[in-house]
């Protein structure tokens, strides 16, 4: 967790998009509080390729995230550091979160680990996008309107 603490998390190049209504979350532009769903394409060496498409399995991993990282998602955008992160959760979600830090602390290094988020030293200065609805691979197609995602 100390070594968290000044750490500026952002996210990195990946597609997300929103669903669902607005739950608990701070006033604050960029954040709606709404589910956070992750899409990342499925990369298969040749014989699971093979196997996947006579089997027609989906060419894309999805990571619904609960309210909790949701909000989490949404506040680390590299504007924030991780205290200011933790101070809104706390505010957000009370005793639902406690332990603060730790949960945050452990969500944020599973993320990391992920390759979904980067923690850097000072505030993020907008090298790349890290929006809702960019997909750095190209390989993502539109997704299912079954889906009822909102990436605008």
């Amino acid at each position: 967790m100390d070594e968290l603490d000044g750490a500026y998390p952002v996210r990195l190049p990946v597609w997300w998009g929103r669903r669902g209504a607005a739950g608990p979350h701070p006033e604050l532009d960029g954040v709606t509080g709404r589910f956070v769903v992750i899409r990342h394409p499925k990369k298969f060496k040749r014989f699971e390729g093979f196997l996947a498409r006579i089997m027609r399995a989906p060419k894309e991993l999805r990571r619904p995230l609960d309210d909790m990282n949701s909000l989490l998602w949404e506040l680390c955008d590299g504007t924030r550091d991780f205290g200011e992160i933790c101070d809104l959760l706390d505010t957000t979600f009370h005793e639902r979160i406690s332990p603060v830090k730790e949960r945050t602390a452990a969500a944020i290094t599973r993320l990391n680990q992920l390759g979904l988020i980067g923690l850097s030293n000072k505030p993020f200065d907008g090298e790349w996008e890290c929006g809702p609805g960019m997909d750095p691979s190209g390989e993502l197609e539109e997704p299912n309107v079954k889906l009822n995602l909102d990436w605008d």
